[in-house]
């Protein structure tokens, strides 16, 4: 609890004459999104969601600001007790991070690969931790779709997203098979390759993988980890949803008689005609006769696989209509140690179940308020807040007040929360060698370049499937990289652009991918190319 000294409450009312206290306040938290009965364990092939893309704030408030719209969390499922200190999953979804270069209100998408307790991160083709001399995930991402090219950046969702659905999941392709070494050393990889579907409006389908590399290599330092990683087990169906947020702007102030008031930056959820906010839909886990076995059939001899998931392989979360909210009000105490205190989250949310299988909110309007702009429609939460702390200190929270009940000597109305100035970010780059992997054996065209809604430039070029880096970096003999080139080509052939693949939702509509990302292969290239990004940059 934030604890008020009359001493200082004094001191501010002499020298400032009330003015409001800015300090290093922030407001953060969870929406946890109770998902029902647990699925079971045969459904461990991989999941699907759609979740709402939206402008959470008003104003991107700058590089502080870190937070995700609903997400899960793909851990791999293990027969007993999952091992200790091997934390390593799928992350990753739609939202704003840190080190995020190029940010605007409209949230981006990463992968969100995570090696054993953050030994690696990989968050897309050529996008990941550590450095090119030192790569920890730089070269965990291959790149699938020839018709979608992955900003390094991460993809951008396109500009004005207000609520519409983007529907993504992974699923296990057998593309690679299991080997019985890693990196030269007696440990094995599996062959699971954990590949990315998207579906948005204006496109649909597989779209990047995890190399089983990335997961086992870790294995060959601890050998502990052989077998239990994501190359070699299949997923953990009953995964957490939530929306974590780590950083929300907010300022605090005590007036003249000791109370204290707070004050969040505007903050903002979708809103449909009917009001409510349709944050999930259709959270699903698949068994291997979705998707899995008509593929390997298929690469076995059989008959072409459509790709389209098959939804008798299915089980949906019917979602009860509870949750609960950790959003907390922060600020750095004289002992160094944060005080947190919760704002009241049901004074004006209450999680719904939609319909069976969607979650959202409903909204106490006298408190909350809807908010129309150019791209669509939302509801803004309160900004304004009183502490309350009653008989019990451990029961004190912040409480939704109206603008006009805040003492003027707070000086909160005063404030604005405008977009920052901040430095133009360095662009990304990738090696420049003759040497290196990116050159030998080197794109095949380009480079061409692509300029986002993001006002940022993508520079890319078409490779060889088999022949980009995250493959020439992926512990691949030229056969493996050869039988992985065959498959990837009978993909291309058959899995268009142009078809279904992820069951589609039954509410609402689709929100798109930035258009400027959608790409067409250069003649004569159309088959077993892919394009990737070699550099990512602010716009001159």
């Amino acid at each position: 609890m934030r604890t008020i000294r009359p001493s200082m409450a004094l001191l501010l009312s002499l020298l400032t004459m009330g003015a409001a206290m800015a300090k290093d306040e922030y407001l953060a938290g969870y929406l946890i999104i109770p998902t029902g009965e647990r699925f079971d364990k045969q459904y461990n092939a991989g999941y699907s969601m759609y979740v709402a893309a939206w402008p959470l704030m008003r104003n991107y408030p700058g590089h502080n600001y870190q937070t995700g719209l609903p997400g899960t969390w793909m851990f791999a499922q293990y027969d007993g007790e999952a091992p200790k200190d091997c934390y390593s999953d799928v992350e990753g979804g739609l939202g704003w991070w840190r080190d995020t270069r190029f940010p605007t209100e409209t949230p981006k998408f990463i992968m969100g690969g995570v090696g054993p307790n953050f030994s690696d991160i990989a968050n897309g083709p050529a996008h990941g931790w550590g450095s090119w001399e030192e790569p920890r995930g730089l070269y965990g991402v291959a790149q699938l779709s020839p018709w979608l090219l992955f900003p390094i950046d991460g993809l951008n969702i396109k500009q004005g997203a207000c609520g519409g659905l983007f529907g993504w999941g992974y699923f296990n392709l057998p593309l690679t098979e299991p080997k019985a070494t890693t990196n030269g050393v007696d440990v094995p990889t599996g062959g699971n390759c954990w590949t990315l579907f998207l579906n948005s409006g204006n496109f649909k389908g597989p779209v990047a993988f995890f190399t089983p590399n990335f997961w086992s290599h870790a294995s060959v330092k601890e050998r502990r980890l052989a077998g239990l990683l994501l190359d070699s087990r299949p997923v953990e169906p009953n995964r957490h949803v939530q929306m974590e947020t780590q950083w929300i702007p907010c300022r605090m102030a005590t007036d003249a008689k000791g109370d204290s008031y707070a004050r969040i930056a505007p903050t903002s959820f979708p809103r449909d005609a009917q009001g409510d906010s349709v944050l999930v839909h259709r959270n699903s886990a698949y068994n291997k006769s979705a998707l899995y076995d008509a593929v390997r059939a298929w690469f076995d001899g059989g008959p072409p696989a459509s790709g389209k998931v098959d939804t008798k392989g299915a089980s949906i979360t019917v979602f009860p209509g509870q949750g609960g909210a950790t959003w907390e009000i922060r600020e750095p105490g004289p002992d160094g140690k944060e005080r947190k205190v919760p704002i009241s989250w049901p004074s004006f949310a209450k999680p719904t179940a939609i319909d069976a299988n969607t979650f959202g909110y409903r909204w106490d309007y006298s408190v909350a308020t809807k908010t129309d702009t150019k791209d669509g429609a939302l509801v803004t939460l309160p900004e304004y807040f009183k502490l309350e702390t009653g008989a019990d200190a451990k029961a004190a929270k912040w409480v939704p007040i109206a603008a006009d009940q805040v003492p003027a000597d707070t000086g909160l109305q005063k404030l604005t929360f405008d977009r920052p100035k901040e430095k133009v970010e360095d662009p990304y780059t990738t090696p420049d060698s003759a040497t290196s992997c990116w050159k030998k054996p080197g794109p095949v065209a380009g480079p061409f370049k692509a300029r986002l809604g993001d006002g940022s430039v993508v520079t890319y070029s078409w490779y060889r499937f088999a022949d980009q880096p995250a493959l020439l970096n992926a512990d691949l003999t030229d056969a493996e990289r050869e039988l992985l080139q065959k498959r990837v080509e009978m993909l291309h052939r058959s899995w268009t652009k142009d078809r279904e693949y992820l069951p589609p939702p039954t509410v609402g509509t689709l929100a798109d991918v930035d258009p400027a990302q959608l790409v067409t292969p250069p003649k004569g290239f159309e088959i077993g190319y892919v394009p990737i990004a070699t550099r990512h940059e602010a716009e001159k």
